[in-house]
């Protein structure tokens, strides 16, 4: 178990495959697809060196370039800040270089495959990332109103904990059907996985995560919701998502993607910019030694100002250095609230439904602070109790979770003071970094009276608050109640034979329009979509042996709600 309070029932038959995040709106086996030894597919030699646009250079962006590149097309890649996006990995000043923080993505399941495909790819390693009672954690603490419980495993907790992780497994069986779920997404049983989902989608759309829990028998103790809010599974407490979509829960639940996260050795960013100078030895039309920093002259062009379409359905990108280029594609990976706020939009890029569906688009708030340390004190003993120093930290105070990250014993480390979503992330907004760790050590010495945490930083927090963040403006996205169809439509865009012909052209990809916002995952789905959709425009195809998305689209499309 990875979790405070764990999910329902694990599975653990060594004869079933892994699970994926996958599904269920969109069961189509990425994993599978870039593993096959036929490709992603090919473009008509005469496409060969055309140029297309992909705006932004997180990890989707990167990855829908490096595909595109592989096709014999030219990606133009535009970037306002940093390779990366939100995998963002900082140092402190004066310190020892190797001594880094994650910003943003800092933790990755197993069952982010096509992720993993990547991880691979360019040679990084990953270990065991820390969360709350995961066997990579010494020890949890656990303080609540005032009161510390101090843990190895949940069974050192008080029955109460036990009791809310009944009552969680028992909810996820009667509201959820999450054993059958669980088990068909491990077989890839799309028929059943579609069965469950579609029935689930059109009874839940409407309903809050609060309110699953609330109309669960095995819920009935508001106590008991109460402690799950605050303490959770997996990561820590979700009452940040109590008000959004019960969907967007039961996404993560079923995909396994709240458990036994792994962290990527070095730095999550080493990935896009490992990707940014990869080499393929399997290229079409580009010579070998052929990489998207050599296309670019290392550096890839600026900000986006403006988007428009002009004669012959055309999509025309102006940057901040003035110049304008046209293109017969673009992929447009960026946050979506860029394209209604820092970007000049025509109207006629999407049609209206899309446009709506931008503007509904929910996103999370969420800050972080860490500070650099001498070493992991931690882990020393407690002369009297026996107990670590301190613990991985889990509280209704103002830090909520507070994660212990080191790289041996006598080398400097990183604690990551906090880190918060949502209205809790808004409470740090207009303070200082200095101002953030001073409130961060007092309450952690309220629950650590004995341990001065001060005396251990050797260099000045980093801090991060991403709705704050103007390429970004908030975290990542969260459906409300309601939202599914929206993000239907946002997902389902790249299969533009349904649109109208002036519609066509650029392809929407990137975390926020995929099922699984927040999960690094999400962020490669889309961006192979979009890498399809692109193929496709340009009269491409996948090989007969290896289909793409789109080619199986009509098979698993996401079900489909009324709109009346």
């Amino acid at each position: 178990m990875t979790s405070t309070v764990p999910n329902a029932v694990q599975h653990t038959d060594a004869a079933a495959p892994p699970i994926t995040m996958f599904g269920p709106d969109f069961p189509y086996a990425y994993d599978d697809f870039l593993a096959h030894p036929a490709g992603l597919g090919q473009i008509p030699a005469t496409e060969h060196g055309r140029e297309v646009a992909v705006i932004g250079g997180g990890l989707s962006g990167v990855i829908a370039a490096y595909e595109l590149m592989k096709m014999g097309l030219k990606p133009v890649v535009y970037e306002a800040d940093r390779i990366g996006g939100r995998l963002r990995t900082v140092g402190f000043d004066g310190c020892d270089g190797d001594l880094t923080a994650e910003m943003g993505a800092m933790r990755f399941p197993p069952s982010s495959t096509a992720l993993q495909h990547y991880i691979d790819l360019v040679g990084l390693q990953t270990r065991p990332f820390p969360n709350p009672l995961s066997p990579a954690t010494p020890s949890t603490v656990v303080d609540l109103k005032g009161e510390s419980h101090y843990a190895e495993t949940i069974d050192d907790l008080p029955q109460v904990y036990r009791d809310v992780a009944e009552a969680w497994n028992a909810c996820l069986e009667e509201g959820a059907d999450f054993s059958d779920m669980n088990r068909a997404l491990r077989e890839r049983d799309v028929p059943r996985i579609r069965e469950i989902w579609s029935q689930l989608v059109e009874r839940l759309d409407n309903q809050t995560f609060y309110g699953f829990l609330c109309e669960s028998e095995a819920f009935k103790s508001f106590r008991h919701r109460e402690i799950f809010g605050q303490v959770g599974f997996g990561t820590g407490g979700w009452d940040t998502d109590f008000p959004n979509s019960i969907l967007e829960i039961l996404r993560v639940v079923y995909t396994e993607a709240d458990d036994h996260h792994r962290g990527i050795v070095g730095g999550s960013q080493q990935l896009p910019l490992r990707l940014w100078e990869r080499e393929p030895q399997k290229i079409v039309h580009w010579p070998l030694g052929t990489s998207l920093s050599s296309l670019h002259g290392g550096e890839p062009r600026g900000a986006v100002t403006r988007l428009t379409r002009t004669a012959g359905n055309r999509i025309t990108v102006t940057d901040a250095t003035g110049d304008i280029r046209t293109f017969r594609a673009a992929v447009f990976t960026g946050q979506s609230w860029l394209l209604l706020s820092k970007i000049a939009c025509d109207d006629a890029l999407f049609p209206i439904d899309h446009w709506t569906a931008m503007e509904r688009t929910h996103y999370m708030e969420s800050s972080k602070l860490f500070v650099p340390v001498d070493r992991p004190f931690w882990l020393d003993k407690d002369e009297t109790t026996g107990r670590d120093t301190m613990s991985m930290t889990l509280t209704d105070r103002m830090t909520r979770g507070t994660y212990l990250l080191d790289e041996g014993p006598d080398r400097p480390a990183v604690i990551c003071l906090s880190y918060t979503w949502c209205d809790d992330s808004l409470k740090w907004l207009p303070l200082s970094p200095k101002e953030r760790m001073e409130v961060m050590l007092k309450s952690l010495g309220e629950i650590y009276p004995n341990v001065d945490i001060r005396s251990h930083i050797i260099g000045n927090p980093v801090t991060v608050s991403w709705e704050n963040e103007p390429w970004f403006m908030g975290a990542f996205k969260a459906n409300l109640p309601g939202h599914y169809r929206y993000q239907r439509r946002l997902f389902t865009h790249f299969m533009q034979d349904r649109l109208p012909e002036d519609k066509r052209g650029i392809f929407l990809a990137g975390d926020d329009i995929s099922w699984t916002a927040g999960w690094a995952e999400g962020a490669v789905q889309t961006a192979l979509n979009a890498v399809w959709g692109v193929m496709h425009q340009f009269g491409g195809a996948t090989d007969a042996t290896n289909p793409g998305p789109g080619d199986v689209f009509d098979e698993i499309a996401p079900v489909e709600l009324p709109e009346d």
